[in-house]
């Protein structure tokens, strides 16, 4: 007998809950900072009392590690998605500076969050996330090393992590630009950093 796998209004309920508690402690976290920040601040901003959280999170750590870990596995995923999907190392560099660039546009509360509390996480959460993040940038080395095999690994990954320093600034730098401005320059300037 199949096990049905559509999920109930309920279960949907639930995950659109939880979704919207991580959507808003990613803006009351880069807005206040995670100690800054009150289970019920969290409850609140989503129409539910504070012990309600505890429905979905056992804790705010947890919510903070829900964040920042949901994130680097989607950045990882996401890239890995991207390279596979591109025809060559060319396009693939291309697209994987336009997907971290739609990320950043996207998410800048979660990268003020990153930036500013990730010291916050437990131990094991915070080991978790720099190994997701230590992943994502050997894709891109990857993708580097397959374009310039003379250059060494070292050279690469440091080109990968100023790119990502210059795209994940933008939570601090680009709010008197356009968004469409501030895409094609942050595409450029990463290629050109890249040395594309």
């Amino acid at each position: 007998m199949a096990v049905d796998t559509v999920p109930t209004a309920r279960g949907r309920a639930k995950a659109e809950r939880r979704d919207a508690l991580l959507s808003s402690a990613a803006q009351l976290f880069a807005d206040r900072g995670f100690d800054g920040v009150s289970i019920e601040d969290l409850g609140s901003s989503v129409g539910i009392s504070g012990p309600a959280v505890y429905r979905h999170f056992p804790s705010k750590q947890a919510v903070l590690a829900a964040l920042l870990v949901g994130v680097s596995e989607g950045l990882l995923t996401g890239g890995r998605a991207v390279v596979s999907a591109s025809s060559d190392d060319p396009s693939a560099l291309v697209a994987l500076v336009r997907f971290h660039v739609d990320f950043a546009l996207r998410d800048p509360d979660v990268i003020r969050v990153q930036d500013r509390d990730l010291a916050s996480l437990s131990p094991a959460d915070r080991e978790a996330v720099r190994d997701l993040q230590r992943r994502y940038v050997d894709l891109w080395v990857d993708v580097l090393r397959r374009l310039s095999p003379a250059t060494e690994r070292p050279e690469l990954r440091l080109r990968a992590q100023a790119t990502f320093g210059l795209l994940n600034s933008t939570p601090h730098s680009a709010r008197s630009v356009t968004t469409s401005r501030t895409r094609a320059l942050l595409e450029e300037m990463a290629l050109a950093a890249l040395g594309r």
